[in-house]
């Protein structure tokens, strides 16, 4: 297992980067929100964790060890593959990923694109004794303003839209946050305002 790569960002796309190691380039593939702290010509450092197919090697890049390890544990669920796990860390931060499971939250689940209920049921009792301890909601990073604003406009990024729309989109929300923000509804608000568009 490759467990990270450290070097220089020698290309961005919508869903993966290009870190230069040692003179290899090592095409990984990213979530909406680690694509946003790398910049082009900096040194960067990603946990990884490698896909081993029949056809394929795939390396896909995390900011931390902690969003590669629920990568790799969110996969443990049958029918989850690493697109399906990748999404449900662009539009879930590891620790509501973790609560969502713990607290068998079906709503924030399905809030992730190719995850339905029966899905979201089958990944809470398969996972729900591993996921390990849990913060309360309040203590959870992401329960300010801002964090719900990057994380929702990140999602819509790597569903594709452009950031100039995303950007639209999250101000159309913003009303709707309130101070105990979910970023599950909030990201379909979104989907939904620009749907009307």
């Amino acid at each position: 297992m490759i467990a990270h790569v450290r070097g220089e960002v020698a290309a961005l796309s919508l869903d993966s980067a290009v870190i230069d190691v040692g003179g290899l380039g090592h095409h990984v593939y990213c979530t909406p929100g680690t694509l946003a702290r790398l910049r082009l010509g900096e040194q960067a450092r990603l946990a990884t964790s490698l896909v081993v197919r029949e056809d394929s090697l795939t390396l896909y890049g995390f900011a931390d060890t902690e969003e590669r390890d629920m990568f790799v544990l969110v996969q443990t669920a049958s029918g989850i593959g690493p697109k399906v796990a990748q999404a449900m860390l662009a539009v879930l931060p590891p620790d509501r990923l973790r609560r969502a499971i713990a607290e068998s939250d079906h709503a924030a689940l399905t809030s992730v694109p190719g995850i339905g209920r029966k899905g979201a049921e089958r990944i809470v009792v398969e996972l729900k004794d591993r996921v390990g301890p849990v913060l309360p909601a309040s203590a959870a990073p992401g329960t300010s303003t801002a964090p719900w604003r990057a994380q929702v406009l990140q999602a819509l990024e790597g569903l594709g839209w452009s950031t100039r729309d995303a950007e639209k989109a999250v101000e159309s929300v913003a009303d709707a946050a309130g101070d105990s923000p979910d970023v599950g509804q909030l990201l379909r608000l979104a989907l939904r305002s620009l749907s009307k568009a």
